[in-house]
């Protein structure tokens, strides 16, 4: 039953589970994190959660250590208090970009990340639109690994409703090729489009050289997916390129906004970049003035596998790609 479970939010996505919450028809349970002057946190439930399952909803975002150690301090005391299960909702999942060994000596940040959260002691894992696929396997517990697909799909599909010269001139675009999947899901839910992959090299981090693009955009509106925006850099050479190649309209869809280094300022005053859809897994009260950003709340998506957790009904498939 939904009244028996609790849901915190620590510090980094309030918002987002007061939404979730309400959803839900019930209230978000009062949390406490504090943040010493030592750099030490305490992050404590102000509920008894004896007896309870536990949603934390939490984004792994900047700044990066303190969010996770506020998790995992969070989990170890509801944990000591006698819980039933803990479920973490990461919307976000930081150190998410480090999962394999490119050079010697470096570290698997993310399956290091992933082992203490469930040593900590969840039960189930939910987050939104992981970096690769495999990073759901580091996790030694149940979890559900979400595409927003389906939130950009509905926001797209109506956008372009009124305009029927669209139909059948949409190009989803694969900013490399790591990303093909996630244009592929997109396609399936954007009736009439073609696949474009954009062939790039990455000499080093946030630095992208374009090679090639692969299929016609001559005349198309471009839409680029894609997991993460950093600094904006890699993204927006793409939608140079695009425009330079004839693409009429340039679109990117993205889940996870970081822009770091005045990343809005770069996609506010770029002519080649029509708009930047994101959505809530990271909060950026700035985005409310942005002429050039929509941010698509997932709060609907996170309270129907809540939803589906406690029923034992399949809801999460709506928002799989295994669909």
């Amino acid at each position: 039953m939904i009244k028996d479970i609790l849901v915190f939010s620590l510090s980094s996505n309030v918002e987002l589970t007061d939404k979730v919450c309400a959803y839900l028809g019930i209230d978000r349970c009062q949390s406490e994190v504090h943040h010493f002057a030592d750099g030490e946190v305490l992050a404590t439930s102000k509920a008894d959660v004896r007896g309870k399952k536990i949603y934390i909803i939490q984004s792994t975002c900047a700044p990066v250590n303190d969010r996770i150690m506020e998790t995992l301090i969070f989990i170890d005391g509801i944990k000591r208090a006698n819980c039933k299960e803990i479920t973490l909702i990461a919307p976000y999942f930081g150190y998410a970009r480090q999962d394999r060994i490119a050079h010697m000596n470096e570290p698997i940040t993310a399956r290091m990340v992933a082992d203490l959260f469930c040593n900590a002691g969840v039960s189930r894992v939910l987050t939104i639109e992981l970096h690769t696929s495999q990073i759901q396997g580091f996790f030694s517990v149940p979890t559900d690994n979400l595409s927003p697909s389906v939130i950009y799909a509905k926001y797209l599909n109506e956008k372009f409703a009124s305009r029927p010269e669209v139909k059948g001139n949409i190009a989803i675009v694969a900013p490399d090729h790591g990303a093909i999947y996630r244009a592929r899901d997109l396609s399936n839910f954007i009736p009439d489009t073609s696949l474009i992959v954009i062939d790039k090299r990455r000499p080093k981090p946030n630095v992208a050289e374009i090679t090639n693009i692969i299929g016609d955009i001559d005349g198309k509106i471009c839409i680029m997916v894609d997991d993460i925006i950093d600094t904006g850099g890699t993204i927006c050479a793409g939608a140079k390129i695009l425009k330079e190649k004839g693409a009429k309209e340039v679109y990117i869809c993205c889940a996870h906004a970081l822009f770091n280094n005045n990343a809005i300022d770069r996609f506010e005053n770029n002519p080649d970049v029509d708009e930047v859809i994101t959505t809530d897994t990271i909060n950026h009260p700035e985005f409310a003035n942005s002429k050039k950003i929509k941010v698509l709340s997932i709060a609907e998506m996170i309270s129907d596998v809540i939803k589906s957790h406690e029923s034992h009904e399949a809801i999460k498939d709506k928002y799989s790609r295994f669909h």
